[in-house]
């Protein structure tokens, strides 16, 4: 089964427009409940689910506009499933960089569609979506004027962020908006950045080599895991280049058959990449066991070994065998508000209290897992977030209560990286309309403890 990239793939061919507006405006109006769009994809079609994905990125990306251009041209909420097809076509309607249909196109469609699924909201889906091309100039302009409409991020996600980041609040905003890149982190046992890429080449796919880190090569336009050279046999993954710091930060001073605890491991990516590095000992843990299934397949695929186990990594006492880690990998559940580009859902699903209990959570487990570490071990904390209360003001916390803890000298920690092209080490070049080349938001810092005298 092909693995999903997240960066947003080209409109379909060969199926209705109409039948995919219908199966977009289905996963807007799940996100809008509380659904995730991974959830609502996952109930489309097989047939129409690249489709649908590909447009929901997009009215998703588009949806703080398209929320206040509703409200602005029908003052009465319709029905949910009425709201959801008028959202989608004012998102797929806003003019912003290369349009997937012409505007009569969409309308229309819409209209077919509201006639095969609710046939007496066809004529008002029909007339609010005109009336925003004959006034879409005016309304454009005056959107501009509201945060969430010009941002498409909720208000208090734009206020967190402008404190955080006064400087470049703005731009991440920005970047939230643009395509990632699609991004690959080779297997150190079998090939190098640079080989993959001459390898790539040799197929006829465009990609660079980036200078740090030493196993990521991106590509220049996305494309199916399955048709990667060596994917199934193991010789590439995918995972962001900011994802592939934190395995060399915390493999850079064990040695062969080091113990590392990876907890809150799943999907396995840098379980993997760990094992990668080094013949380490390694014990991955995740309470969630589905999830760890996926850890299992990704070190099959790549012929990795580690064991697994599914538990709570805060309540260790449920599951420590009392034997001290060399090192311990903690990539704490968090808000995931530096991978916003590659799940555009999560902005909308989150809310401004779920910071507040995110940071109790990654408290939590820090507070767990500190004494499971060896004197004079290293516990690397990580996040993909870029919101300061689950970075940098955790790890100050963190530090004031544990007089034993103190932030690695070497390497040095990278703390926050942005998804701004300043963050990316290498300078990456300029990419096209709508796209970025910027590794994703993280936060990366690495603790030691102090020996024992």
């Amino acid at each position: 089964m092909a693995t999903r990239t997240n960066a947003t793939p080209p409109a379909p061919q060969g199926l209705p427009l109409a039948l995919l507006l219908g199966t977009t405006a289905d996963a807007v109006q799940a996100v809008r409940a509380g659904a995730s769009l991974n959830d609502a994809l996952a109930r489309t079609p097989l047939a129409a689910r690249p489709g649908t994905q590909a447009l929901a990125f997009r009215v998703l990306r588009r949806l703080g506009s398209a929320q206040w251009a509703r409200r602005k041209l029908a003052f009465r909420t319709p029905p949910p499933a009425i709201e959801a097809m008028l959202l989608t076509g004012l998102a797929l309607l806003w003019p912003e960089g290369e349009m997937p249909y012409a505007p009569h196109t969409v309308v229309d469609q819409a209209v077919t569609a509201m006639n095969a699924r609710a046939p007496r909201n066809a004529a008002f889906v029909n007339a609010v979506l005109r009336r925003f091309l004959r006034e879409q100039a005016a309304i454009v302009a005056e959107a501009e004027r509201d945060a969430t409409a010009r941002w498409n991020h909720p208000a208090w996600w734009i206020e967190r962020l402008r404190v955080d980041w006064p400087g470049d609040w703005e731009a991440i905003l920005a970047a939230d908006n643009l395509r990632p890149p699609m991004t690959l982190r080779v297997n150190a046992r079998r090939t190098t950045a640079q080989a993959y890429v001459e390898r790539l080449a040799r197929a006829g796919v465009a990609a660079r080599a980036l200078e740090a880190p030493a196993q990521a090569v991106q590509l220049d336009a996305p494309m199916p895991v399955d048709a990667l050279p060596g994917f199934r046999d193991g010789d590439v993954s995918v995972q962001d280049a900011n994802a592939q710091l934190a395995a060399p930060l915390l493999a850079a001073r064990l040695g062969r058959g080091a113990r590392v605890l990876d907890a809150c491991a799943a999907p396995g990516g840098k379980t993997a990449h760990l094992l990668e590095l080094g013949d380490f000992d390694v014990l991955a843990v995740d309470r969630d066991a589905a999830r760890l299934a996926r850890v299992d397949a990704a070190l099959s695929r790549l012929g990795l070994t580690a064991r697994t186990l599914a538990a709570d990594a805060a309540e260790p006492a449920a599951w420590w065998d009392g034997t001290a880690y060399d090192a311990i990998l903690l990539d704490a559940p968090c808000s995931a508000s530096g991978i916003v580009r590659r799940h555009p859902d999560i902005r909308w699903l989150r809310r401004a209290t779920d910071i507040e209990a995110f940071a109790a959570q990654q408290d939590r487990l820090l507070h767990a897992l500190w004494p499971l570490l060896a004197p004079g071990g290293r516990l690397l904390y990580c996040t993909c977030s870029v919101f300061r209360d689950e970075g940098e003001r955790r790890i100050d916390a963190f530090l004031q209560r544990e007089p034993a803890a103190s932030l690695a000298a070497s390497p040095p920690s990278p703390g926050h990286l942005l998804p701004l092209a300043d963050n990316h080490r290498d300078g990456a070049p300029s990419a096209g309309e709508g796209f970025s080349t910027a590794a994703d938001g993280f936060f990366h810092a690495l603790i030691q403890q102090r020996p024992r005298d």
